[in-house]
This record gives structure tokens, sequence and C-alpha cells, in this order.
């Protein structure tokens, strides 16, 4: 009796076994002992780098150019977060959103800062913050083409107004997504086939939404508050369907990650706690004059490669300098943000805004005037790089030269000599002249013998120069050379 009750045991545990390892396969489960990430970073480590590395996604509510300026609730979020940690911003666009995840667990960034959709199979691969919002899916749909002149009783039994009518009805969306996940799951609980077609991960929802009111797909589904913020530009979108329940929307952290964790939803609890959390919230998905006014201009960097109306006047220019477009025009937004009839407080103008004296100097003879005045800025920024020949890295002298142009010649060369005088390399800008230049605020320093012009606000060139290439990273993101 013993050896048969030993026996059923062993048999018991070996179908219980290869029950487990199917399941596994099937669901392509993780390995008890597997985890998604294969590097190890937490805040520790990103504190003495200095840099938070974010991945988004481009879009027209989470990162995108308007007007030289980089925007989107990610972005300006990421941007406050940054700064509250004290760290560096740099950000990478996903080419797929597919890829966001194993970019992530790989390591080329440090959070996912996108709108997920928490589910228990992406727990699997990260760590979800707390919610930055609650929102719910919502079949996006066009209207009858004469929806208006119809009461809405009727556009009501013209649209799918239930999920029990999609049995048959082909929906449209990316891969790999909580919609496709969603639409499979609504598929078991009415009982019925619902035929999906699945479209590029590069394609970002807004786009996919643009694709239904131009009749290239029938339907799709959405978050309901990018529905809705689309709506207000596209008012033939039908959106009033739920497809789900109320859904948390989430940013992201390796699994291996916990103290970073921790400081992120530390920040978002402190966030939520002041106005300018939702007057963000509202910019970008509640602001229907905002919206419409950005998605129509030819200045919004979805709608084409331009900065700024000057593109064509900065491109001519640029050459003299041997600088890429890009990086000049990011000195002009940081100069007069594209306002050729910009004046400061001290009397420089126009859209790089030249001291009239130096005007004089380069041949302009009307600053307002926006050929005159880069072309004028573009003399004066090569005059300031002749002063540099002893600087022998590119970049460095170029952020030498930016400082000049912004505080003047002399007061960098006091920085220089500071730098020397304090074991410092005089010709390097990054973490040795600049912090002198910042010196040069404090009466200890601009009395020292080796200073020759005194005082100067010192925080204005450091943050200019960096100001200006933290731009032109941006730029870069989405504007082509």
């Amino acid at each position: 009796m013993e050896i048969k009750r030993n026996l059923l045991i062993i048999v018991v545990l070996m179908a219980l076994a290869a029950c487990s390892q199917n399941t596994a396969e099937e669901g392509r489960q993780p390995k008890s002992d597997a985890v998604p990430y294969a590097v190890s970073r937490d805040l520790s480590d990103i504190k003495e780098d200095g840099v938070l590395h974010a991945i988004t996604i481009y879009s027209s509510t989470s990162y995108f150019l308007y007007k030289g300026m980089p925007m989107g609730f990610e972005y300006e979020l990421l941007s406050r977060l940054a700064a509250h940690l004290d760290l560096e911003l740099k950000i990478t666009v996903a080419e797929d959103i597919d890829d966001l995840f194993e970019m992530l667990n790989n390591g080329e960034g440090d959070l996912i800062a996108y709108g997920l959709t928490v589910t228990e199979p992406r727990k699997k691969l990260v760590d979800f913050t707390e919610y930055h919002y609650v929102t719910h899916q919502a079949l996006v749909q066009r209207m009858p083409d004469n929806w208006r002149s119809l009461p809405g009783y009727k556009i009501e039994k013209q649209v799918i107004s239930n999920t029990l009518e999609l049995e048959n009805d082909t929906v449209w969306v990316r891969e790999n997504t909580s919609y496709s996940q969603r639409l499979q799951n609504l598929q078991d609980e009415i009982g019925a086939n619902i035929p999906i077609k699945l479209i590029d991960g590069n394609i970002p929802t807004d786009e996919i939404i643009k694709m239904v009111v131009d009749g290239e797909i029938e339907r799709t589904i959405a978050d309901y508050n990018i529905a809705a913020i689309n709506k207000t530009y596209y008012p033939i979108l039908h959106i009033d369907t739920r497809i789900s329940f109320s859904q948390r929307i989430a940013w992201a952290v390796r699994q291996n990650s916990p103290e970073l964790l921790d400081a992120i939803n530390q920040w978002i609890n402190e966030e939520k706690k002041n106005d300018d959390y939702y007057v963000i919230y509202n910019k970008y998905f509640k602001n229907r004059k905002s919206f419409r006014g950005r998605i129509q201009s030819e200045l919004f960097s979805k709608n084409g490669n331009k900065i700024s109306q000057y593109d064509g006047i900065i491109k001519e220019n640029a050459p003299e300098l041997g600088w890429d477009w890009r990086f000049l025009s990011s000195q002009v937004y940081q100069e007069s943000r594209f306002d050729p009839r910009a004046t400061s407080w001290v009397g420089a103008s126009g859209l790089i805004q030249l001291m009239p004296a130096t005007a004089k100097e380069v041949g302009v003879t009307n600053s307002f005037n926006p050929e005159q005045n880069v072309r004028g800025g573009v003399k004066y920024l090569d005059k300031m790089w002749d002063n540099f020949e002893s600087v022998q890295d590119s970049v460095q002298r170029v952020k030498f030269t930016l400082a000049a142009f912004n505080c003047g010649a002399g007061h960098v060369y006091d920085a220089m000599r500071l730098a020397e005088k304090y074991g410092k390399d005089p010709g390097i800008w990054d973490d040795n002249v600049e912090e002198f230049i910042l010196k040069l605020a404090d009466k200890e320093y601009y009395y020292d013998e080796v200073v020759r012009h005194g005082f100067v606000r010192g925080a204005e060139p450091y943050h200019y120069v960096r100001d200006i290439f933290l731009r032109y990273e941006h730029y870069k993101q989405f504007i082509e050379l």
C-alpha cells in the first residue's frame, strides 16, 4: 500500500510538472529565475552620471516641437522631474512604440515617460509608477457624412454604439498595445469574433485617429482623453462608445530600479498637490483652442520640417560658421524666440539681439530687419570664434564662442585665467571654465588679481550655453538637415 501511494504521488507530480511546462510555453511566460532586464542602473548610478535618460514617443500630446519650443505633457513633466532630482534631462524617442519595454530593459533609458495603460502582462516586464491620470478606452469611428443635419438618436443608429455590435466589424490597432489586448479580452466577454487588423508600431495614436478621419481605416481604439482632444479639431469623430472600464495611465521603470521608482512616486504624489500639475494636463488634453492652433500651424513639427519662419535666412548664414543650421536656430530662439521686433532691457534688438555698437561694427543699419540681423550676428559670432584659437576641441570652442557672444570675450578670458590659477583646464568649458564664469559674480573672485573685467552675472552665460545645446538636441529629434 505504501509503495502504491508513493507511485501515485510521483505520477501526480510528473503530471503537474508537465502541465506547468505547457502553460509556460503556451503563455510564453519567463522562467522563475529569468528577469526581463539586462542592465543594472538605479538612482544612485543616475545621480553619479548626472543625466536622467527618458524614453518617450513623438506625438501631438507627449513630445513635439512647436514654434521652436519643445513641448508635450511628458516633456513638461520630465523637465520638472529632472529639475527636482537635480539632473540633466536627455530624451530618446522610440521609433516604434512596441520597442519601449525592450529599450528600457536594455538600458537605453532609465524610464519610459509615456502614457502606458497599467496591465498585468506589462507588470511582468516593468514596474509602473504612481498613475498620472485615469481614463478609459473608446472606440474611434467616423460619424455619418450628413451627421450635422441628423438628430442624435439617428447618429447613434448609424454608428457602433455598443460593443456587441463589433461582431465581424474590423478594428485597426497597433500590435502589443493595451488596445489589442482589450479587443482580445472583449471577444471572450461577448462570445463573438472581432476582426483585428494590426498597424505598425511606429504610428502613434493621434496619426491612427487621423487615418479614421481620412477614411483610410474605419475605426480604431484610443484612450478617451486623446480621442477627445483630437475630436476638437476633427468633429466628425464619434468617440462615445466605451470599450473598457476606467484604467490607470502611468510611466514605467526597470524592475531593478526601486530607488528611482520610489523617488518618482514621491515626486508624482507631491506634484498632484500643486495646481501646476493639472494646468499642464489641461494644456494638452483639455485646451481645445491651443490644440487646434498647434496642429494647424506649419511650425508644428508633425506638419513639416520647419523650426521657424526664418529657417531660410538661418540656413543661408549658418555655413559661414560651419554650423548646423538647427544649432544656429537654437541660439536665435534663445535670443528672441524668433521675434524680429524683440528688444532687451540693455538695448539689444532683433532676432539675434545685437547691441547698437555691435550692429554698427558688423554693418547692420536696421537690427529689426531679419536678414541684416542674422547676417550681422553670424559675423559677430565668427569674430568671437577667432578669439579662442587656443581651444583645441571644436565643440568646446563653440561653447566659448557662445559665452563670449553673451557676456563679452573679456569676461570669458577672466574665467579662463581663474580656471588656470585654480588648477582647471582653461581650454575646456565643461566643468572647468564654466565653473569660474559662475564665480565671477562673487566678490572673492571678481576682485582676484588675474581678473581684468570685474563682475559679471555668470549664471547668464552659463545657462545660455547649456540651454542652446540642450535645445539643439531636441531640434535634432524632430527636424532633418
